[in-house]
């Protein structure tokens, strides 16, 4: 049974930065594409960053340049540093698995319960 379980959020202010984790259980880590989603308080969630299996890096232009999404392979964790974080930012923050690096949330294979990260103003 896959397992991803987030971990990293809080509430901060804006400007300060955060990391978040997800550690992944149940399957073969290498042999997939991570990433990150986003669901801000009425609205859709929203795809944020990617890593392939070689370690390659993917970004929503939202975060590009403020975000980094990094992999761990002895861990099975894959991490979110998130950088100079606007309230814009505020949302539940969820793991993702998928073997195709797919970025559409109703396609993915697996998803984690999420981890709220608000930023206050």
């Amino acid at each position: 049974q896959v397992r991803l379980v987030e971990s990293g959020g809080g509430l901060v202010q804006t400007g300060v930065s955060l990391r978040l984790s997800c550690a992944a259980s149940g399957l073969t880590f290498e042999n997939y594409f991570m990433a990150w989603f986003r669901q801000a308080p009425g609205k859709d969630c929203e795809f944020v960053a990617r890593i392939t299996r070689g370690g390659n890096t993917y970004y929503a232009d939202s975060v590009e340049g403020r975000f980094t999404i990094s992999r761990d392979y002895v861990k099975n964790t894959v991490y979110l540093q998130m950088n100079t974080l606007e309230p814009e930012d505020t949302a539940v923050y969820y793991c993702v698995v998928d073997r195709f690096g797919r970025t559409v949330w109703s396609a993915v294979d697996y998803r984690g319960q999420g981890t709220q990260v608000t930023v206050s103003s």
